[in-house]
């Protein structure tokens, strides 16, 4: 209890790789988000840069969800709308900020949903409780949005998804939130799935027939095959009592679904690796491979805890491990398709914030003034491209909070004495009550 008191970690949460991302087109580059920020990496892994959550323009125990652009512009969904960097991590502006503040197309609210089409549109969907929510589509790479006709005050926009193959059929997810119906009666909250062929032109609901939901009725579409985009992955959060996910697989587009894999946690990611094999991660309820194209899973052994799942356009596949025991591995790879995976970096080998002129909202921010403590968090001893320390240099425990501010302070923490008094004082007031 002593020792627990005074660890402080990413916004109180352990410090943890949680997603990986890659720009089209490029085989050398990975972007990484984490419980304290977006790592960058333009050398297959070998040196990872450090953008901090205020650079971003977040904070708290949020995760955006990134896409990245053909052309290396980076994306990522806040509270106070999509942010976007275009000088690589450097500094982010808010889409459509130049807007005046009653135009219809302007998006600096939360947005939920993110996703970039094969031909360079940015779809994003909005989920704010105090106004109606949108889809909005992009064709400029994000300078400018316009509505995609899905305007509605009572459903959150969750998810969005662009097959690869057809840049004109879309899916999209929304919960309705439970409100007053015209007749006095309650309306229960509601899951919604969209499919459109023409662009966004027009919808075609999901009937959702046979679908099992959780406490609150959420789906987000998690992956679209390659090559046909008809097939499409559904996932309905915690619909597997008490913290797993029920996988659906549709093969009409969306219209009907077919439950292929319930699990004990939260399903991270879904990937379709070619027209047999699909892979689903969790990270602590094990993953799982389909030989079918889907149709069934199995259980794969010897996994790391995969917080993230993803494969780069070269067939390179990624996954995020723990930093720490287990795994040893906060970015893991594979090049057998996940049968066995090998260490490609850790947090002992960050190599500071992205390099960027003074002036900058990276240099300012995160370069000066929080990248001393997060160095000293980690004991961040620079690159070792791949290289895996035996024993790991810091395989004791996850790093121990200083006083200093910073992105991953929780907490000054309490001095041993303080907290040695209020231990005891509940022990002498558990006693007088029993």
């Amino acid at each position: 209890m002593l020792l627990a008191a005074g660890t402080a970690h990413a916004n109180g949460r352990p410090p943890l790789t949680d997603g990986v991302h890659f720009r089209p087109g490029d085989s050398h580059s990975l972007y990484v988000s984490t419980t304290f920020g977006l790592l960058i990496s333009h050398d297959d892994g070998c040196t990872f840069n450090w953008i901090c959550e205020t650079n971003i323009g977040y904070g708290g125990p949020f995760d955006p969800k990134y896409a990245i652009a053909t052309d290396g512009t980076i994306f990522a969904t806040t509270f106070n709308g999509l942010r976007i960097s275009r000088d690589g991590g450097c500094s982010f502006v808010t889409a459509t900020a130049q807007l005046p503040a009653n135009d219809p197309n302007r998006i600096d609210f939360w947005i939920d949903a993110l996703d970039i089409g094969p031909t360079g549109e940015v779809w994003v969907g909005t989920a704010e409780s105090a106004r109606a929510n949108d889809v909005f589509v992009s064709t400029d790479n994000g300078v400018t949005f316009s509505s995609r006709g899905m305007l509605s005050p009572t459903v959150w926009w969750k998810s969005v998804k662009v097959a690869p193959s057809n840049a004109q059929r879309v899916y999209i997810t929304g919960y309705q939130v439970a409100g007053a119906l015209p007749d006095g009666g309650q309306m229960q909250p509601t899951a919604h799935l969209f499919r459109s062929d023409d662009d966004g032109a027009h919808w075609l609901e999901s009937p959702l027939a046979g679908v099992q939901y959780g406490s609150m009725p959420t789906l987000l579409a998690v992956a679209v095959d390659p090559k046909q985009p008809n097939i499409v992955y559904v996932r309905s959060i915690q619909a597997n009592p008490p913290m797993g996910d029920r996988l659906y697989r549709s093969t009409d587009g969306g219209m009907t679904l077919t439950e292929v894999l319930a699990t004990t946690d939260a399903i991270r990611d879904v990937v379709v690796l070619d027209a047999t094999q699909v892979l689903v991660a969790t990270q602590t309820g094990g993953s799982f491979r389909s030989t079918d194209g889907g149709v069934s899973f199995s259980a794969m052994g010897a996994q790391p805890q995969l917080a993230c799942l993803g494969q780069r356009d070269d067939g390179a596949l990624f996954g995020c491990g723990a930093n720490w025991d287990p795994d040893f591995k906060a970015v893991a790879r594979s090049a057998d398709g996940g049968a066995s995976w090998q260490k490609v970096w850790r947090f002992v080998e960050l190599a500071g914030p992205m390099q960027c002129p003074a002036g900058t909202p990276e240099y300012d921010m995160c370069d000066q003034a929080q990248w001393a403590n997060l160095r000293a968090q980690f004991g961040a001893t620079g690159p070792s491209c791949g290289i895996a320390p035996d024993p790991p240099a810091d395989a004791a425990a996850p790093p121990v909070a200083s006083k200093k501010s910073g992105c991953c302070d929780a907490s000054d923490g309490a001095p041993t004495m303080v907290v040695l008094t209020l231990v005891l004082a509940l022990l002498l007031t558990r006693r007088r009550a029993a």
